[in-house]
């Protein structure tokens, strides 16, 4: 993961200000400032790794707030090649080993935890709901009910626990929910202005709730369709009139999306409708944070 491309560094930087880490107290009071040590950053679960790029760009940049010798002083992180994101830990596994200057490990040690947790549970639950529909067609997709400011971080955690990311934004592709279709005049009209004025390569997904609007929604040329708060039964019926709709007309493939009160026990029930995508906001709203610690050992 190159982590300067999805530009984090303000992000990163932002958490090492807010926990005033150049200025830890206890520890520059406490900790020779010439002192050396090394940290294992453990799982102390199983867990799928993500984050792990953030640590020496964690590091990086504590150099660049704080100017004291100690902070630039050489260090090294050296992770453990069985381990990278995506992969799946054991309990008591060394991810990764950092060697730095003591009282830096100290400060920083808070926020490199943060992510690692964070992200890593993100990924772990992923796994889950990716495991749970094996050997079906359908995907699971993440969606938009990320924290603020962290959604790129924790779509990239959804990638590394085998999932499929959603639109990344609101430019990044058309949608037309109930609410736009209720204040925009209607079905047909919203669609139809959608399908005139997107941009080139742009599909156009409608969120149907219903047998009547997903026959409005192929009616007026919807290209992809969200099944929303739809049971198994209905969702497999929607699935089946939209293939016979579209029956003949390879040109035409309406890909299927199923969201809505979807949990890791009724998942299997919808992939097993044929729908393509199942869309669970959980993945990231929900995901609890990975069980992780970082024990410090003078060098």
């Amino acid at each position: 993961m190159d982590w300067k491309s999805i530009r984090i560094d303000a992000l990163l930087e932002q958490a090492l200000v807010e926990d005033k880490a150049a200025g830890d107290t206890t520890t520059n009071i406490a900790i020779d400032p010439d002192l050396r040590a090394t940290a294992s950053i453990i799982a102390r679960q199983e867990l799928v790794v993500a984050g792990l790029g953030a640590v020496p760009r964690f590091l990086e940049i504590f150099a660049r707030l704080d100017h004291r010798p100690q902070a630039q002083t050489r260090f090294e992180v050296v992770s453990n090649p069985e381990i990278f994101d995506g992969v799946k830990a054991r309990e008591g596994q060394v991810l990764a080993v950092i060697r730095h200057n003591a009282q830096v490990l100290l400060s920083c040690e808070r926020v490199i935890l943060n992510l690692l947790q964070h992200l890593s549970g993100i990924a772990t639950l992923t796994r889950k709901y990716v495991d749970a529909i094996h050997g079906t067609r359908a995907r699971v997709l993440d969606t938009r009910k990320t924290m603020p400011g962290l959604r790129a971080l924790e779509k990239y955690a959804v990638l590394c626990g085998g999932g499929t990311n959603h639109r990344i934004d609101l430019a990044s592709g058309i949608l037309i929910k109930n609410n736009h279709i209720s204040l925009g005049g209607g079905m047909s009209v919203v669609l139809t202005r959608a399908l005139e004025l997107r941009k080139k390569g742009q599909r156009v997904e409608v969120e149907v709730r219903n047998a009547q609007e997903l026959d409005e929604a192929l009616q007026f040329g919807a290209e992809a369709i969200l099944l929303n708060n739809m049971s198994p039964k209905d969702v497999k019926r929607s699935v089946d009139r939209i293939k016979k709709a579209t029956e003949g007309q390879a040109e035409r493939w309406i890909p299927t999306e199923a969201s809505g009160g979807i949990v890791l026990e009724n998942i299997r029930a919808y992939a097993e409708t044929g729908v393509d995508f199942i869309s669970v906001g959980a993945l990231t709203h929900s995901a609890k944070a990975a069980d992780i610690s970082m024990r410090i050992e003078t060098e």
